[in-house]
Order: structure tokens, then sequence, then C-alpha cells
């Protein structure tokens, strides 16, 4: 970005405000005998599934033309405000983890729309659709532990006038999926607290912010390095710190090399200034002893790294122009000596590469086809994925199923943010400030924010295969404070950033922060 468990299906969290359950009054019929889902694609229609409706709107449920893979699909749908549950229950299950699968689609005007299960043993479990105005069809998953032998799969919707959802493809296979990564970036934090900011817990009271995200869930976090930055943060010095107070949480660590004395991305890959007159061979060798270095001195105080980015956003390389991608040889050789200096330190330290652009799936294929063929080593394919910038929702599956089959490696959002307002609190301009910079189906409101988080957890968490590591949410604390702004060499820039925070302008957690919540 310029200047272990399973994802929480539960209405449950801590600071979002859920839609309360349908009261549905017509009892459920019978479970079906059989454990395996009937009539998955619809295609005979509503064979082997159930309607009721809080409001009487049983036909809002239906079964027409244009199915994902066949001739037909489930829809929901009326013409006044409606509440709609399409469900099947089945018997004769294996106790242990299922796994309900389903293609989806959906529109606006509504409440809310959710895959379930319940009636499992186990608590019910949610998966929300997302909104998909281009219409792609969308993989959402949601797992439960079957212990009674039986459970009951519902498509529910709780929708405006005019409010739609189609629904194909349904199953539900043994097995579990989830996310081992609900990470948050916290590079800005050290800075913003010297500089005065304060972070409050949900009452208003002050509170570490460290403790906050990590009460509400987050179990990663990750700190960027520079090399001599201007103001003396975000160096080896300041990153041995922030890793003390973040493993003292319990939380993980991720560290993210820039390379750099300042921001890196696909526009701006600076060297440092002490390395600007360095040949190749010394670069390799810069980058070695500082990756090095930094890794051994977390090691050395007992906060060894659990993962670690070689280089940030390097769609067009890193060090230019030596290791810019029109020489991929040389590019090949800093990657590899920032892997192997990770792997001299901790060889339980999983190595990311890291591109932006996220829903890119030809910029993904080009250049890791281009790192692979030149014998890259790395274990996690690192992106950064803003739905203002990179793209729709679809388009970032597509890229993730495709780039973690085609490599066999897991994939992680290692960046991504929302608004939940457009105006500033400190005098300069937002990066994402006017309405038609939105995702469409996302406003810049609290519960937009929180949706957003929400639905890019779920599309990771259906890659195929359980490659789905998990999401970091880039500089939940970021918030306006006087001095901490984008530029290191000048304490009067602004920061651009504060209305994509995780603290609101109040200083308190905002709803989004919920979904890095556990099960």
């Amino acid at each position: 970005m310029f200047p272990a468990s399973r994802l929480t299906r539960t209405v449950r969290a801590l600071f979002l405000p859920l839609v309360a359950g349908l009261a549905l009054t017509a009892p459920a019929p019978a479970a079906h005998a059989a454990a395996t889902l009937a009539n998955p694609g619809f295609e005979s229609g509503t064979a082997g599934w159930s309607t009721r409706s809080a409001t009487g709107h049983h036909s809002a449920s239906f079964v027409e033309a244009g199915g994902r893979s066949g001739a037909s699909r489930l829809s929901h749908w009326a013409s006044t405000a409606y509440r709609v549950e399409t469900y099947q229950s089945l018997t004769g299950l294996a106790d242990g983890p299922h796994t309900l699968t389903a293609w989806v689609r959906s529109g606006g005007g509504r409440h809310a729309a959710y895959l379930s299960l319940r009636d499992c043993g186990a608590p019910e479990q949610r998966t929300d659709l997302p909104a998909t105005p281009d219409g792609r069809w969308m993989r959402i998953v949601t797992s439960v532990r079957v212990t009674s032998g039986r459970c009951t799969v519902a498509v529910t919707s709780d929708a405006h006038a005019g409010g739609w959802i189609n629904v194909d493809d349904v199953t539900l296979t043994p097995g579990s999926t989830g996310l081992s990564v609900r990470g948050v970036d916290v590079s800005s934090l050290k800075k913003s607290e010297d500089l005065g900011g304060v972070y409050r817990d949900a009452s208003g009271a002050p509170a570490d912010a460290l403790a906050v995200l990590r009460a509400a869930g987050a179990d990663h976090a990750r700190l960027k390095v520079w090399v001599d930055p201007a103001d003396g943060y975000h160096d080896k010095a300041r990153v041995l710190e922030t890793a003390r107070r973040i493993k003292a949480r319990g939380m993980r660590l991720l560290v993210d090399f820039h390379y750099s004395d300042t921001w890196a991305d696909p526009g701006a890959q600076t060297k440092p200034a002490a390395w600007a007159s360095h040949s190749y061979e010394q670069l390799r060798a810069d980058v070695y002893d500082h990756t090095r270095d930094v890794l051994a001195a977390l090691k050395a105080q007992g906060t060894t790294a659990d993962m670690v980015q070689i280089g940030n956003e390097t769609n067009t390389g890193m060090l230019w122009p030596e290791g810019s991608t029109t020489d991929w040889s040389r590019l090949a050789g800093l990657l590899n000596a920032g892997a192997s200096a990770a792997k001299s330190v901790s060889s339980s330290t999983r190595v990311a590469l890291h591109l932006a652009h996220g829903g890119d799936n030809a910029l993904y294929r080009w250049w890791f086809d281009a790192a692979t063929a030149h014998g890259v080593r790395f274990d996690v394919i690192a992106l950064s994925f803003y739905g203002y910038w990179h793209g729709p929702l679809s388009a970032l599956q597509a890229n993730l199923d495709d780039v973690s089959a085609r490599y066999g490696k897991p994939v992680l959002v290692v960046e991504t943010a929302y608004p939940f307002r457009l105006d500033d609190e400190d005098g300069h301009e937002n990066i994402i400030d006017r309405t038609d910079e939105l995702v469409d189906g996302y406003p810049a409101t609290p519960a937009g924010q929180a949706t957003w988080l929400r639905d890019v957890m779920n599309v990771v968490e259906a890659v195929p295969h359980g490659r789905g590591l998990g999401v970091v949410y880039w500089e939940p604390t970021w918030t306006a404070v006087r001095g901490n702004g984008w530029d290191p060499a000048d304490p009067a820039s602004g920061n651009g950033w504060e209305n994509q925070a995780l603290f609101d302008y109040a200083d308190r957690p905002l709803p989004a922060m919920a979904w890095l919540r556990h099960r």
C-alpha cells in the first residue's frame, strides 16, 4: 500500500450491530432420511427443499432459468419487503466437521442474506452473501461441527422491495474451512502514541490499541521495516520495540521489508541512501545482511518473526534500477538473498512475496511465472486488495483460486481497508473522500466498512483446499495525530487514512473490528 481457527459466522460479534434472526412461524417438516443434499443445483425445481416465511411471502423463493452450471437457479425476490428461507434438513450425517459451499449472486435492497448451518448439535454458523454488482457468481463457504448426525442447510433473505439473491450448486461435504490469519498492520502505532495519539475501548475509556485489537480477535500483527528513515520510525530499533508488545499479547509477527528509507510500492522502489552507489553484487549482500540483522535481533529478544515479506508490492521489482522486473535474473538474486537470510535465522519463518492489484490475474501469472522460472524461493503469495482501486471481489476470488492452484502455495490478503466516512479530521485530504470512488454496495459508513472486511474474509476463506490463509487490515491505528503524516521527512504532512482506520474520530473501536473475532 502506498502513501488458527475458523472465521466467525455467528451473529454474536462484539461491536457489530447484527440483524436479528427471522421469526419464522411455520414448523419445519421432518428431516429427509438422507445424508446428502437433494437437488443441489435446483434442476428439479424446488424438489427436496422447503420454504417458510415470517411475512407470508413463500412465493419470494422460487426456481428460475439462468443457473451457474445448469439450467436453473434458486432466487429470492419480491415486489414488497419480505423475509423468506429456503432450507433442507439432513439426517444420517457422520459426526465431525462439515462445510457448506454455494455459488451466489446478490443485489442491494436487503437487510440480510446468508447461508447457514443449524440444528447440527453446535451453534448455528452463517456466511453472508456479498454484493455482486458485476453480476458474476461467487463461491462462499461456512463450516460447522456436526455432533447429532443431523443438520439443516438454509438460504435466508430479509430484504426490501426488489431485493434479490441467486444461489446455485450447493454442497455439504465433510471437512472444515477457516482462516489462520486475522491480522492488523500497526506500523504507525508507535509514532502515533509518541505524538499523543489516544485509543479507547468500546466504553470510551483510554486503552492500549493493541489490547483492543487483540480482544477483538486480531491474532497477527504486521510491521514495516525501512532502512534509515528520516523520522527514525519503522527502523530496526522501533520494530524490535513494537514486536515485544505484539508477542506479549500472544499475537504472531509478520515483518514487511521495504528495502528503502521510505515507501516502496509499484510506483517507487527507491534504494536506501546508504546503498545508492552499491554494485549489484553489493546490493545482494545488503539485502541479505539487512534482512538477517533485523530478524536475528528479533529472534534474540524472543520475538521471532512468523512470516517475512521480501519486498513490498514488488509488481515492478525492488531496488531500482538493478532489481527492476526488466531484468528478472537480477531481481531473482535479490529476492533469494532476502529469503535465504530469513531461513538462516529461522527455518520455520514463512517467506511471502507481495504484489499489489490483487484482482489482476494476468499480472500475477506473469510475475510468478517469471519468479518460479528463475528459481525464486517462497512459501506464501501475498496480495494487496483495495476494492476502490483493484476491481470487484469476484476478480479477487478468481485470482486467489488460480494462483493458489497454479503455484501450489497458500494466499494471504496482506493489505485491505475501507472508509467508514468521507470527511477528514486533520485538514488533509483523504485518499478516498468521494462517493464516486466507493465500491458499489459498500457505503462509506461503519456498517459499510464492516461489510467490506467481512466479505473479503469470506472470499479468502473460500479458496479451495484450505489455501486461503487470511486477511491483514492495513493501518487500523493510523488515526489523525498531528505530525504522524505520510512524509517521514515532513512533520507537517497530513494523514489521508484516518477515515479508513478501525478507530473512529472519537478514538473508539468501529464495528468492522468485530470481524477479527475468533469462533
